[in-house]
């Protein structure tokens, strides 16, 4: 029995929190997505658009698999100043080349210029000749011609619409230009190139364009090549719709080269007329910067992942480093399954039908992500932007606004729908795959798998999701209440580091897009990267980093708000997805095997930093508990 006369047991003393220590940050639950009554209805929808775009992305894989074919091309006028330089005939170090890859020859069209190197015509300026013969009426300011034979005069006047006269000059016929006519061209080599065309080289063809020619000699001599490959930043006739149109008339078959970096005005109207080949170059000046095993190195990537068939070749300043360039480029192509040979090209001409019924499951999948926010209307007011953004900025064309709106939905819609676990990620991850093949059947065509413009708004593929992601965020309350909380939220300082450590990740993603970076690489990083490069498909580095994030983020271990900004790090890894296969040039088995290199290297560094980060919380909650334990006991 209790005593009443004893005095009751005094509660044990609590332990107060000290009033110096920050207070702790409460977990932040993310607002579940809405499951919609139409939610099956359009997951049914996106399944079954699957079957077309499945059909095309086979019929894309067939067709990428048949063009597995290059032709090195050295650019002959730079082989013929090497070899003058040591000493050699231009055929015999072109014969040297051959042994180590070089299937062919860019050759220019002549000058009149290279017409007087070779003897064929013989030019003197007016004050030159006054001089020899006086007083004969030689106009100081012209330029006088004289031909090796009465036929090339007579077809150099009568090439262009610069008038000329015939002049008797110390007994001798001559030809008075009104200006210098060095630099007119002169037309083919035709001697050259059926030299080459009997050795079995591919020629290239390399016209010039000057208004002095009339419209209707363009391209009229032009030799019996398979391609053309324009100077300069724009095709003949560019400016000129009727020269256009003589030029379109002229190409037969020959197919335009598209030269990377360099896509030049009017070139679309050819290759919407004639098809077009991929052409790689690298400027002299960048490549004499390189290491002839790093320029060997991308060669073979444009070849094996950006679909180039002619890879225009220059000669280094040392006969000995062109041969290593080549040598090693000719073993790249070879391990990367590149047949070097006259360019096999066909036409890709995917089923519109099929495209039509594919267009279906990206419009399902906007709907679906705008009915799935937390915040009905807002979703769907979302999507509609959406919408609106990709039909605009392409102009109506159905296929290519489909396409973007793919690329931006279905990397958004995996997390939008579940992101309380781990697990979650492969939702996510399986969507933007499924996005993937909508995407391909609907952005490849013709002329984007010739490196041409496949959509615009590309650029959004990496803002849309993660702007639509976040909008999700928004807790299901009156969003003027939200604002109001958002607005009265209190600061800390580590909120600011956490900021500035944000926006440094921001600028590092920008700093290494494209293929180059801001920095400069030490050797042996230049070194390790080409390895790399030549081994195995290089994932990209965004992929690489946000999957991690994601995983992170999924798994609930950090406080608070830092849960939800890594999963948003995430979406930048989905949206890389999309915006990988994005790139038409690229066959899609590469694209494909560089996403999946890249989901397989995030998910083993995903593991690692959450069984990191939660060993090490582990340790900094424990540190010194022993030892305050011991120093507390009797």
């Amino acid at each position: 029995m209790t005593d009443p006369n004893r005095a009751p047991l005094s509660p044990s003393p609590q332990p107060q929190p000290d009033p110096r220590s920050p207070a702790p940050i409460p977990p932040t639950t993310l607002p579940p997505a809405t499951r919609h009554p139409w939610t099956p209805l359009l997951l049914g929808l996106i399944a079954l658009s699957l079957i077309p775009a499945l059909l095309l992305a086979y019929g894309r894989v067939q067709y990428e698999q048949s063009q597995k074919t290059a032709a090195l091309v050295m650019d002959y006028p730079a082989l013929v100043i090497q070899a003058r330089r040591y000493g050699l005939e231009p055929q015999a170090l072109l014969d040297r080349y051959r042994a180590l890859g070089v299937g062919g020859v860019a050759l220019y069209e002549d000058t009149i210029a290279s017409l007087e190197q070779r003897g064929e015509v013989y030019l003197k300026n007016g004050s030159d000749l006054a001089a020899d013969f006086p007083g004969q009426g030689i106009k100081t300011n012209a330029v006088y011609m004289r031909a090796s034979t009465p036929a090339i005069a007579e077809e150099l006047r009568n090439r262009y619409t610069i008038p000329t006269r015939e002049v008797n000059i110390g007994g001798r016929s001559w030809i008075e230009w009104p200006s210098d006519p060095r630099f007119l061209p002169a037309g083919p080599d035709t001697a050259a190139i059926n030299d080459f065309k009997k050795q079995g080289l591919v020629v290239v063809y390399r016209p010039y364009q000057d208004a002095a020619i009339p419209t209707a000699k363009v391209g009229a001599d032009w030799p019996d090549v398979p391609f053309i490959a324009f100077t300069g930043d724009e095709v003949i006739g560019s400016r000129t719709p009727e020269l256009l149109a003589q030029v379109d008339k002229v190409m037969g078959k020959r197919l335009p080269a598209i030269i990377e970096g360099n896509i030049q005005d009017g070139l679309a109207d050819l290759v919407a007329t004639h098809g077009g080949v991929r052409l790689f170059a690298l400027a002299p000046s960048y490549q004499n910067k390189l290491d002839p095993l790093d320029v060997a190195s991308k060669y073979n990537l444009a070849a094996r992942e950006r679909g180039m068939r002619l890879l225009y070749l220059r000669p280094y300043p040392t006969i000995n480093e062109t041969e290593t360039m080549l040598g090693r480029t000719q073993d790249l192509l070879k391990r990367s399954g590149v047949k070097l040979e006259m360019p096999q090209l066909g036409t890709f001409a995917p089923s519109s039908l099929l495209k039509a019924l594919s267009m279906i499951g990206p419009l399902a999948a906007l709907l679906l992500l705008g009915l799935s926010f937390p915040l009905v209307r807002l979703g769907v007011i979302a999507a509609g932007v959406v919408v609106l953004l990709a039909f605009g900025l392409n102009t109506l064309h159905p296929f290519e606004s489909a396409a973007l709106v793919a690329a931006v939905a279905f990397p958004a819609l995996g997390l939008v729908l579940r992101r309380s676990k781990v697990t979650d990620w492969f939702l996510a991850t399986g969507l933007s795959l499924v996005g993937v093949l909508f995407v391909s059947a609907l952005g490849a065509s013709r002329e984007s798998t010739l490196g041409l413009e496949p959509f615009r708004g590309v650029g959004l593929t990496l803002l849309l999701p993660l702007t639509l992601v976040a909008l999700s965020f928004l807790p299901r309350q009156d969003i003027r209440k939200t604002a109001a909380d958002i607005y009265a939220a209190p600061i800390r300082l580590g909120d600011v580091a956490v900021m500035a450590l944000g926006f440094v990740l921001l600028s590092l993603v920008y700093e290494r897009r494209g293929n180059a970076t801001g920095g400069s690489a030490s050797n042996f990083e230049a070194s390790l990267r080409r390895e790399v490069q030549d081994s195995i498909i290089r994932p990209r580095f965004k992929e690489i980093a946000a999957h991690p994030l994601a995983l992170l983020g999924l798994s609930g271990t950090l406080p608070g708000y830092f849960s939800g900004l890594l999963i948003l790090a995430g979406v930048v890894g989905q949206s890389s997805i999309l915006n990988t296969f994005s790139h038409f040039h690229t066959p899609l088995l590469i694209s494909a095997a560089r996403v999946f290199i890249g989901l397989g290297l995030g998910l083993l560094l995903g593991g690692l930093a959450i069984w990191a980060l939660r060993y090490g919380m582990q340790l900094w909650k424990g540190y010194g508990s022993n030892r305050v334990s011991a120093r507390t006991q009797p």
